[in-house]
């Protein structure tokens, strides 16, 4: 008889491109969560949870690869066939959410929404196929009040958070000025417009020289490699040229510039427009260029947006990983989308809104040492006699209810050493020992955990003396002594 082969065991690792969460980092997402949801309710957006899945048909010209539509993003057939997919941003399931519901949802409507996305994308250092985003976004709402009331909110959120005035920045732009850069050098086949884009987007990396030489021929990369260029004439460059060179330290300055480069453009002039409300609206409101800012060098996401946009940048340097300094970056973007709702209902509803990537908004402050420090864990109860079980939880029920996190201790008692083991990986402060004696005495030893660890590192014998970490008190004042050592370390 064949011998069957055994199937080999699973490993245990997780899949490419993701990663595992633990305790600390957990605690320090719920919190930040928590906040940024505290300041979107504040400023009237209502909570919204939908479904991790959609359907592609849902998904539609949002997915993040058109040429390959179910690659971007993890997506299967159903039984029926239909294409479903896990949600690539919190945006796209907001276009389905509004136009199922919008007879019965108020009109603009104001929501915001966290929680994981997934996108099939190769992975990369710090880069994971799912991370957390967290939305405000409002529906319905023409006049550009509500872009300059997300961008406030976005200022107000990366403050409460922990990233203080100086550190960061809101810059605005608006995509109808491109459009008008756009109308003034001729440009009318969305090819070659599209080419545009991408090289604009390409400023912040190549500067003002490069741009010029990807408008024109062509450029060497720094490979060797030769790109092609747009084929532009160096006079049909120049309106780009201007809109991205336009910032002034001057803001009216600024708009003076924009408007040099839009020319006769009337929809340019419509976004400089845009532009010089929203600061006004901002500036009523005391937001000065200290928090937000009119840049035209924002060109992130001008292919989607159709109106303003904006991003927020941590300006303060932290060190790569070959040991060379550079600022942050964005941690933060947004904008308007009029074309939201369009694709379900045929009817254009407009919308504008923020995603705040929250996953580098905790990196951010892990590098400015705001978050990550010395962890606590519970207070553990040992177990000195397994058939007094009762008497243990008794002690830590009381520890609960007087607010202390606590916990018995509930692996093999019979080698008292690996219950102090266990406390210490578990970064527990304290540690309540009962035996039969101290039980008989009406007694509990209260041992200081964090004290010990001290002593034992840097104390002399004499001062080990003088300093003792372990106390013994009545069992009626178990929780007052294990408060009064929790106050010291706090």
């Amino acid at each position: 008889m064949a011998k069957v082969k055994k199937a080999p065991r699973p490993k245990a690792q997780t899949p490419k491109g993701f990663r595992d969460y633990f305790g600390t980092e957990v605690t320090e997402r719920a919190h930040m969560l928590k906040t940024i949801a505290e300041v979107y309710h504040q400023y009237g957006f209502d909570a919204l949870e939908s479904s991790a899945v959609e359907t592609v048909e849902a998904l539609g010209k949002f997915l993040p690869d058109v040429d390959r539509p179910n690659e971007g993003v993890f997506a299967w057939q159903d039984e029926d066939d239909a294409w479903m997919a896990l949600r690539y941003d919190l945006t796209a399931p907001l276009a389905r959410v509004y136009a199922q519901y919008r007879n019965d949802l108020p009109l603009p409507y104001r929501r915001y929404a966290m929680g994981p996305v997934w996108r099939n994308e190769k992975p990369g250092p710090g880069r994971y196929r799912q991370f957390y985003q967290c939305d405000a976004d409002t529906v319905g709402a023409a006049n550009v009040a509500a872009d300059a009331e997300i961008c406030a909110m976005l200022s107000d959120t990366l403050e409460r958070v922990g990233i203080p005035r100086g550190d960061y920045v809101v810059r605005v732009n608006n995509r109808k000025v491109l459009n008008g850069v756009l109308e003034a050098m001729g440009v009318t086949d969305e090819a070659q417009a599209a080419d545009v884009l991408r090289t604009i987007d390409k400023f912040d990396k190549v500067g003002e020289a490069g741009v010029r030489e990807l408008l024109g021929k062509g450029r060497l990369d720094a490979s060797g490699a030769y790109i092609d260029g747009v084929g532009l004439s160096e006079d049909q460059a120049e309106p780009v040229i201007a809109f991205l060179t336009s910032k002034d330290a001057d803001v009216a300055k600024t708009f003076a510039n924009l408007r040099d480069a839009i020319g006769s453009s009337a929809i340019g002039a419509e976004g400089v427009a845009e532009l010089e409300k929203i600061g006004n609206l901002l500036a009523a409101q005391n937001y000065g260029s200290d928090r937000i800012e009119i840049d035209p060098s924002v060109v992130r996401g001008l292919g989607y947006y159709t109106g303003p946009v904006f991003e927020a940048e941590l300006t303060f340097e932290i060190l790569d990983e070959k040991g060379r300094k550079r600022q942050f970056g964005s941690v933060s973007g947004g904008g308007r989308y009029d074309d939201l709702v369009k694709r379900f209902t045929g009817q254009a509803v407009p919308a504008t809104g923020v995603s705040i990537g929250v996953d580098r908004l905790l990196a951010a402050l892990r590098e400015k040492g705001r978050i990550g420090g010395k962890v606590t864990g519970p207070v553990v109860v040992t177990v000195m006699d397994k058939d007094r079980m009762a008497d243990y939880q008794s002690m830590v029920a009381e520890l609960r209810n007087a607010g202390i996190r606590a916990e018995v201790y509930l692996g093999n008692p019979k080698n008292f050493g690996n219950q102090l083991k266990y406390a210490d990986k578990r970064q527990s402060p304290v540690a309540v020992i009962e035996g039969g004696d101290e039980h008989a005495n009406g007694v509990v030893q209260i041992k200081d955990l964090i004290l010990g660890a001290q002593i034992a590192e840097n104390a002399t014998l004499e001062e080990w003396k003088e300093r003792p970490s372990q106390y013994e008190v009545p069992r009626g004042d178990l929780v007052a002594k294990v408060r009064e050592i929790l106050d010291l370390h706090a």
